[in-house]
């Protein structure tokens, strides 16, 4: 077995080697070839992988990610690889998994279909739906990703976690039983795609140190509203944990309220402070 990572996951497809004991091979990346500045990608196996069984481990956001893993993917199954393993930790478009109005593109599906034509099965952590990875023509997994902010959140100065919504109370409970500390969760209605509001709710947060548990922390919108629902509550400390940090748009400025932001290494940032290679190599034992 070896393991590839695309230039979005370097570090954690290393983590997944070492978790493997499987060899790591090296790419050369580069953001055009032949001389041509245009921006194209360029990616060359460093190593050989004819008749392995090779995991190629490479989140697909930003966009010139996608480009990449198709690449490195077709890269592999050229040099003699007899089985690919793709694994997404955070499958980008994934949240466009339904067509609301005619002509609309399904975005998650049409990205699986081109994951699919090269791999032999698939592995991404906390999809937005599931369901989704049912119209795959690949076997793909839903790998839990909240794990490994319990593992870290058990480890810091956090007296409670709470879940940003109803939806999010799976991800909070999931961590409260690996770290020991207690939970709760705000109800919250979307207004759009920046704006949310938070039912009133009383908490008791009064002098403790919260964490928020949830999958995805894209602005930070309703993060920052959240947080400051929980200062006015009385809260000392609030951190915000997420397992795919993507912090686009204003996230700078919505997250500056909290005391500190924690997010996996799913997506690479300055934020990353834990690992889900654990979880990933875990599961990629489980295919067989």
């Amino acid at each position: 077995m070896k393991v590839v990572g695309g230039s979005a996951s370097v570090s954690l497809a290393k983590g997944i080697a070492r978790e493997l004991k499987a060899a790591f091979v090296d790419v050369a990346f580069e953001k055009h070839s032949g001389g041509f500045p245009d921006s194209e990608r360029y990616v060359r196996l460093l190593g050989p992988v004819g008749g392995e069984h090779v995991i190629l481990v490479q989140t697909t956001h930003p966009d010139a990610m996608v480009v990449e893993f198709l690449m490195l993917a077709d890269a592999i199954r050229d040099a003699g690889a007899r089985r690919l393993t793709a694994v997404v930790p955070y499958f980008g478009y994934g949240r466009q998994d339904k067509r609301f109005l005619e002509g609309e593109a399904v975005s998650a599906k049409a990205i699986g279909k081109h994951v699919a034509a090269d791999a032999d099965e698939l592995l991404t952590m906390a999809v937005h739906n599931p369901d989704v990875l049912k119209t795959f023509s690949i076997p793909a997994v839903d790998v839990d990703g909240i794990p490994a902010l319990g593992r870290y959140l058990k480890g810091v100065d956090v007296d409670m976690l709470i879940a940003p919504d109803d939806n999010a109370i799976r991800f909070a409970k999931t961590a409260s039983a690996i770290c020991g500390k207690r939970y709760d969760y705000l109800e919250k209605k979307r207004i759009d795609s920046h704006t949310v509001e938070i039912t009133p709710k009383k908490l008791d947060v009064r002098g403790k140190s919260i964490a928020i548990v949830d999958d995805v922390i894209s602005t930070g919108g309703t993060i920052g509203t959240v947080t400051k629902e929980l200062r006015s509550q009385g809260a000392r400390r609030v951190i915000a944990a997420c397992v795919h940090g993507l912090f686009v748009d204003n996230a700078e400025a919505n997250l500056k309220a909290c005391d500190d932001v924690i997010a996996t290494d799913t997506i690479q940032s300055e934020f990353t402070k834990g690992s889900v290679a654990p979880e990933s190599a875990a599961a990629i034992r489980a295919l067989g």
